[in-house]
């Protein structure tokens, strides 16, 4: 197996200082620590924040006109239209301040424009949509911050603009009404990492309590944190207090349309994680917006009739098998081109593109194709004389300055250092593929080519007791900027002779300390090859539960194996 670089802590006298002040564990603590939390109140306030600890909305620049405009549109019976994104994340909020401004006895419209022909933002071409509608208001929902054309010609017209978002600005910003985003460096607002969901609930919040509604707040959570979740935000400060109490709320559902969602992934009546969100919920409803039926993510939250909810989350959950099966076609197609190229071997980068390739599906391969060869790629699907390209890359390695790089051959681009997406025309590819190709072996050294994986402890077999995995549960939900802990055992012992299941896991027995634990390495079967019964290693995992008989139990996810001499 390919040798990973494993990242262990720094020993840090404050450890054990902040875990006697919290009385946890040396491990909990470290966890904590590893996370930038490094005094008894960043504990506290990480651990047990609670609703009442959500920051006052009116901290948010532009809060209090946009408050006003919207209430001066509800009370004279003015036409609003709420402008989203295609992604959960702005989907959801489209559904939620509909929610909200219907509950106020707003009037409200939305839109949405298609991934495939309009590509993401407001445009002006937009401006003929809204004239059309008759709308005097127009509220953004995860996307605007660049639409400052698009926002002088609505007021010329008319139309109001409100812009919510958390993306970054171009050189301008909008001239609109109101323009709430804390991502903005003139921001004063305390928490800057909020989704285009969390955003829309700081102003749903300020709405709410403005009318003394602030108790119908926690209603909102459950699509709140599920756009969160979705959108891969950091899940610290106002992000996990939303995470946290809107999963909870997904125990208990009353909305038709979330109910049937939650069924058709197979969740409901059992407490729903952040990883259902990730892999279950959030694909099914990005399905609709990949190929081209985003109103059904829309209409799934919206609609009363019973049959008709069921059948939109049915046809849902078969928007989420194509989407599966173009998915799994792309990325054997993909690695069939690299494997038999040696592409991985030849290129510090991979860039390839096909006519066959779903444009709204080739982000996700360019994901699990980043994961498997620990480099950046960049995939391309032709059409018309064009080719669209996303890419994902690895933390050491900034696409969006590659493509700032190859600005010249590009006829739009954007995105972020780990994301992007660009368009270019079909003859300038070979160009253009030679030309990130070299500045991506000028930026990269082959240590930025190796896996790394941060451990956040060493722990033995028998400090796995039950308070120190209440104490670990203290620290979920996990996501983004809180990932799941990570621990090193050293020199466990094989119990029995691993196995292969399903041709490609690796299922392990390993003991320590006199105790024995399942231990799976999905998707490494070749782990497996040449490990022995009584075998010793050094393995690092996390820890995950499933239920037999009714009984939870605890195993490991391997992360990681080395093996030891005896």
């Amino acid at each position: 197996m390919d040798e990973n670089i494993w990242l262990l802590p720094e020993p840090d006298k404050r450890v054990p200082i902040l875990a006697s002040e919290l009385g946890l564990s040396l491990e909990t603590a470290q966890i904590l620590f590893n996370r930038g939390i490094t005094t008894k109140e960043e504990a506290q306030k990480f651990l047990f924040s609670d609703l009442s600890d959500l920051n006052d909305p009116y901290q948010m620049d532009g809060m209090e006109e946009a408050v006003s405009r919207i209430e001066k549109a509800v009370r004279d019976k003015q036409k609003i239209l709420v402008f989203g994104d295609y992604d959960v994340d702005g989907i959801l909020s489209v559904v939620v301040f509909m929610k909200a401004i219907e509950s106020l006895g707003g009037c409200i419209d939305y839109f949405i424009p298609d991934r495939l022909e309009d590509g993401y933002g407001i445009k002006d071409k937009h401006m003929k949509m809204m004239l059309e509608r008759k709308v005097k208001l127009m509220v953004s929902v995860d996307c605007g911050i660049k639409a400052v054309d698009f926002t002088e010609k609505a007021r010329a017209h008319g139309v109001d603009v409100i812009i919510t978002d958390h993306h970054q600005p171009g050189p301008d910003i909008p001239k609109a009404v109101a323009v709430l985003n804390p991502a903005l460096s003139r921001s004063s607002y305390p928490d800057k990492d909020l989704a285009g969901i969390g955003v829309i609930f700081k102003l749903i919040q300020a709405l709410m309590e403005r009318r003394k509604k602030g108790s119908v707040l926690s209603h909102y959570l459950k699509l709140v944190s599920i756009g969160t979740i979705a959108d891969v935000v950091r899940l610290r400060g106002e992000n996990r207090i939303f995470v946290k109490y809107g999963l909870e709320g997904l125990r208990d559902v009353s909305n038709m349309g979330l109910k049937n969602l939650l069924s058709i992934c197979g969740i409901e009546c059992r407490d729903v994680t952040a990883g259902d969100v990730g892999f279950r919920i959030a694909p099914r409803l990005n399905a609709a917006g990949r190929l081209g039926r985003v109103d059904l993510s829309v209409d799934l939250f919206r609609v009363r009739d019973k049959k008709e909810s069921e059948d939109i989350a049915l046809y849902l959950n078969k928007l989420n098998s194509l989407r599966q099966k173009s998915e799994v076609d792309i990325f054997n197609q993909a690695v069939e081109k690299i494997e038999k190229n040696n592409l991985d071997k030849r290129y510090k980068m991979l860039i390839l593109g096909s006519e066959e390739w779903h444009r709204g599906v080739i982000g996700i391969v360019a994901s699990r194709l980043k994961d498997m060869y620990h480099r950046p790629v960049l995939l391309f699907s032709y059409k018309n004389g064009k080719a669209f390209g996303s890419g994902r890359s690895i933390k050491e390695f900034s696409l969006i300055n590659c493509l700032r790089n190859s600005s010249h051959l590009c006829t739009s681009y954007g995105g972020h250092p780990l994301a992007v997406g660009c368009e270019i025309l079909r003859s300038h590819f070979d160009e253009f593929r030679r030309e990130t190709n070299d500045y991506a072996d000028s930026e990269i050294n082959d240590t930025d080519l190796k896996r790394k994986i941060k451990i956040d402890a060493k722990i033995g077999f028998r400090e796995i007791t039950d308070s120190f995995l209440e104490e670990i549960d203290l620290i979920k939900p996990y996501g983004a900027g809180n990932p799941r802990p990570v621990f090193l055992s050293e020199k466990i012992c094989m119990a029995s002779r691993p196995q292969v299941l399903k041709g490609k896991h690796g299922k392990f027995m390993v003991k320590k300390d006199e105790r024995v634990f399942e231990a799976m390495g999905w998707g490494k079967k070749d782990w497996v090859e040449g490990v022995e019964r009584g075998d010793r290693a050094d393995i690092v995992y996390s820890f995950s539960h499933n239920e037999y008989l009714g009984k939870k139990r605890l195993n490991f996810v391997l992360h990681d194996i080395r093996s030891v001499k005896r």
